[in-house]
């Protein structure tokens, strides 16, 4: 993604605090789901993927167990396919029967809610579960639909014109989150 060439770029989480908020979310999604054992987490492409690993490696420290890690393709269940430049779609990997567990739908930045919506959707494909939770790294505000995460490691008002950018140091290089003005 090319940044404007008058932009501002303001780090919003270090890598220090990108640790400790993911920590911070995994003890939260420990909290809300009882039963680990029917816990399955599911990473949004693109940048949903190295966040649930993160938070699934997290988990496993603080509670010995392992979870399930699946990922998401949402790119033909958008409804701004016309608007937007299409990436080329990568391959879903749900490996396990989501019927009747709790998903936890993990993604870096919730927006106006339609990448959420196109989850919801695509994750339908693939059974049905008893309960679906959403993961943000940041939310942003400007909602457009009616969906709200379950778990926010942070809370950004932002403008319209601003964005969000999410690194992951597996597939980045580093671990950040910057505010391009």
């Amino acid at each position: 993604m090319n940044t404007p060439t008058n932009s501002q770029v303001v780090e919003i989480l270090s890598p220090e605090e990108m640790r400790r908020t993911i920590k911070r979310m995994a003890a939260e999604i420990v909290e809300s789901c009882r039963n680990l054992a029917e816990v399955v987490l599911v990473g949004v492409h693109t940048r949903g993927v190295p966040l649930a690993k993160a938070l699934g490696q997290q988990i496993a420290e603080l509670e010995g167990i392992n979870l399930s890690v699946s990922t998401i393709d949402i790119t033909f269940y958008r409804d701004d396919l016309q608007s937007n430049k299409i990436r080329t779609p990568v391959r879903s990997q749900i490996d396990v029967d989501i019927n009747g567990k709790i998903v936890v739908l993990i993604d870096d930045v919730i927006y106006k809610g339609r990448t959420a919506r196109a989850s919801l959707n695509a994750l339908a494909e693939y059974g049905r579960p008893d309960r679906i939770l959403l993961a943000v790294l940041v939310d942003r505000g400007h909602r457009q639909l009616p969906i709200q995460p379950d778990f926010v490691g942070k809370r950004l008002p932002t403008s319209h014109e601003e964005q969000v950018r999410v690194y992951f140091h597996d597939t980045d290089g580093r671990d950040t989150v910057e505010l391009v003005r």
